[in-house]
């Protein structure tokens, strides 16, 4: 089968692999049939990260077609369409039980985090209570809906976990800090959640616009004390919640900056940099974040919404790409030519 491999920073490339096997009674054989490349794939490729050379990809979402399963599954069969998320919860742990999937207390560290998913095939472990099946076959669906499940693999549960852990609620003032997938996403979850100004933090106009269609009421381009005094004016002081989309330092502080005293503050970009507990302290700012609960959220809330016509974030998949254009979805979305690299497998 056809892979993607990490060769170095700023190149994948395809090479040809053994298909998966069945290692435990619990995984799940699965033909991948859509996947696609997430801005934290970046942080390795862009050299942000340090990663070995020649290494597995860190692809981590995809949607596809139930080949094979272990003799413990007893969800999913062989045919059936499903949602392979980038977590493996088990469904059964105080924490899961909690809605916090992402971080499941069965699943520990990387046990409960995918990668490899740019592939013709894929082992999913833990597959029994984590994998999301979609009603019916690809083909009774449009590509644009197709892109839309895609998203429940990683990014739209992403965005929610950000408004849910910022614990947004109706009428809320939000501001989101990143103008990405996750970011985009965040502002439908905010919306979803009956936010009733959403500003974003973005300097590129495509971004600005898909934003605003997903109910952003404002955009704010600058950065720094200019961007703080830019928001606090659209929103009448300062928010009520702050999502952090990103990850880096300049993020997180922008989403400190921004928030009054006493307001909640999101970290779903995995984190590159610490934040001084007296902020926090001094401010009486709430924070929280982490790792998304995919299934939890895709089961409970998202799958259906999707299904109904509620949301529709596969808009944030700007081009498509087969997997032997790889190398050419990664750069496309470092040099920000696409918003999300959206891979369809044949």
């Amino acid at each position: 089968m056809k892979t993607a491999i990490f060769a170095e920073p700023g190149k994948m490339v395809i090479k040809e692999a053994a298909k998966p096997t069945l290692q435990a009674d619990d995984d799940v054989i699965i033909r991948v049939i859509r996947t696609c490349v997430c801005g934290s794939d970046l942080w390795a490729y862009s050299a942000g990260d340090q990663k070995a050379n020649d290494s597995v990809n860190s692809g981590h979402e995809a949607l596809g077609i139930v080949e094979e399963v272990g003799s413990a599954i007893t969800t999913v069969k062989p045919g059936d369409f499903v949602i392979a998320p980038f977590t493996h919860g088990c469904g059964h742990c105080a924490a899961c039980l909690a809605g916090y999937d992402g971080t499941c207390d069965e699943r520990v560290l990387y046990d409960n985090w995918s990668e490899g998913f740019q592939s013709e095939y894929i082992c999913f472990k833990h597959g029994n209570w984590a994998l999301i099946k979609i009603p019916g076959q690809p083909e009774d669906y449009s590509e644009g809906m197709m892109k839309s499940f895609m998203t429940l693999a990683d990014v739209m549960a992403t965005g929610y976990h950000a408004a849910r852990t910022a614990e947004v609620k109706h009428g809320d003032r939000v501001v989101v800090v990143g103008d990405g997938a996750v970011g985009q996403c965040a502002v439908i979850a905010a919306k979803m959640m009956g936010a009733s100004q959403v500003v974003i933090m973005s300097r590129h106009e495509d971004r600005q616009k898909l934003a605003q269609e997903f109910g952003a009421t404002a955009y704010v381009a600058e950065r720094g004390d200019e961007g703080v005094k830019k928001v606090k004016e659209l929103l009448g002081g300062g928010a009520d919640a702050a999502l952090d989309c990103v990850g880096t330092e300049a993020s997180i502080n922008q989403c400190l900056a921004v928030v009054h005293n006493g307001a909640h503050v999101s970290r779903i970009g995995v984190p590159h940099s610490n934040v001084d507990p007296f902020t926090l302290f001094a401010h009486n700012i709430a924070m929280a974040g982490g790792s998304a609960s995919v299934t939890t959220y895709d089961k409970n809330v998202l799958l259906k919404a999707v299904l109904d016509g509620q949301i529709n974030p596969g808009k944030v998949f700007t081009k498509t790409y087969t997997l032997d254009q790889i190398n050419e979805a990664y750069r496309d979305m470092a040099d920000r030519k696409t918003i999300k690299s959206y891979i369809v497998i044949e």
